[in-house]
């Protein structure tokens, strides 16, 4: 056969193997950011509690971020890992305003908050900030270049996480939270609770569900 009648076999099979590689390439790239795993049994929670046929685990985590094989944290939010477990074959639709959390005893109760809102406080603490330049290196005495009155020697501003890493550490929290709608058992997921305070401070948690399955509450260990 002439190599000018090869060409059309030649370009699909490259097509075919082009095909055949993209599925496998976006399998890897979806693993690289996994779910939440349920545990064995709603048991190796803190706490249970029973909802119609659910049982409910939950544990508190304080201000660590626990996605799986990362751990970030969060001076702004508080977490609560939470696992659903039912009969074989049950589903269940999940949603976050499902939960609230009561610290303290108070009559405030605090509401699950989208994940989202988490990633403006979220922390590595693998990642180290670059060495800033010695701020002493600038003009002595406080002398300015007359360009607005302005010191030569202000700190420069703290370094900034590079977007690359910042945007996987966001991917990681997202797929650790707890998926919405209807969801097959067992799941898991975090939740957030907005909280600014010290975790040593807290002395009583009570984790309220009201959804599909039911009402329960759970009564957590701070």
């Amino acid at each position: 056969m002439r190599p000018s009648a090869l060409r059309p076999f030649l370009f699909l099979a490259a097509v075919l193997s082009l095909a055949a590689h993209l599925p496998a390439q976006e399998q890897n790239e979806e693993l690289a950011f996994k779910n939440m795993p349920p545990r064995a049994a709603a048991t190796q929670y803190q706490a249970q509690g029973k909802a119609g046929m659910v049982t409910i685990g939950a544990e508190f985590a304080g201000h660590s971020v626990t996605a799986p094989d990362h751990t970030y944290s969060s001076e702004d939010y508080i977490v609560v890992e939470a696992g659903f477990f039912g009969p074989p074959g049950a589903h269940l639709t999940l949603s976050r305003d499902d939960f609230s959390l009561r610290v303290n005893g108070k009559k405030t109760i605090l509401p699950s908050e989208p994940y989202e809102l988490v990633f403006h406080s979220l922390k590595d603490p693998e990642w180290q900030p670059p060495e800033q330049p010695d701020s002493k290196g600038g003009s002595k005495g406080g002398l300015t270049t007359g360009g607005g009155g302005q010191n030569d020697s202000a700190p420069p501003p703290p370094p900034k996480m590079p977007f690359p890493l910042r945007r996987a550490m966001e991917q990681h929290v997202q797929r650790a939270a707890m998926q919405e709608g209807d969801r097959p058992l067992p799941q898991a997921g975090l939740l957030f609770f907005q909280y600014h305070g010290k975790t040593e401070g807290i002395k009583s948690l009570e984790l309220y569900y009201n959804g599909a399955a039911g009402k329960v509450t759970l009564t957590l260990q701070p």
